[in-house]
């Protein structure tokens, strides 16, 4: 099975498992946003749901980066391949927000608003 399938299995996985599965495609494949997403969705602690987003955050802006967004400029959910860097704001966001952090989490509510104005995540 190749990484989608193991993303599947951990999304499909109850509690720790999915964190272990998670882990374990983060550790395999660190640019895989959607495991940096699904790991911090999956935990419990407030904090380290905070780092874990903050992970697939900062890796989805250099992926951005490197394939010429400069900044500004539509991240649509709609395509795919952004899901997992939108994921990783999103949960950022949650995550600022349960540990009290609101300035953070209304920064990253503005900038998921800004990046796709449809931003609504089903």
């Amino acid at each position: 099975p190749g990484v989608a399938a193991d993303l599947a299995a951990a999304r499909s996985a109850p509690g720790a498992d999915r964190r272990a599965g998670a882990a374990a495609v983060a550790a395999a494949h660190p640019d895989v946003l959607d495991a940096w997403a699904l790991l911090a969705e999956s935990a419990d602690d407030p904090v380290e749901s905070y780092a874990y987003a903050r992970v697939g955050y900062h890796r989805g802006l250099d992926a951005l980066r490197a394939n010429g967004w400069r900044g500004s400029g539509y991240v649509r959910w709609a395509q795919e391949t952004n899901r997992g860097f939108l994921r990783s704001l999103d949960a950022l966001r949650a995550a600022a927000e349960r540990i009290g952090e609101e300035a953070e989490a209304a920064r990253c509510d503005a900038f998921l608003h800004q990046l796709d104005p449809d931003w609504g995540r089903p």
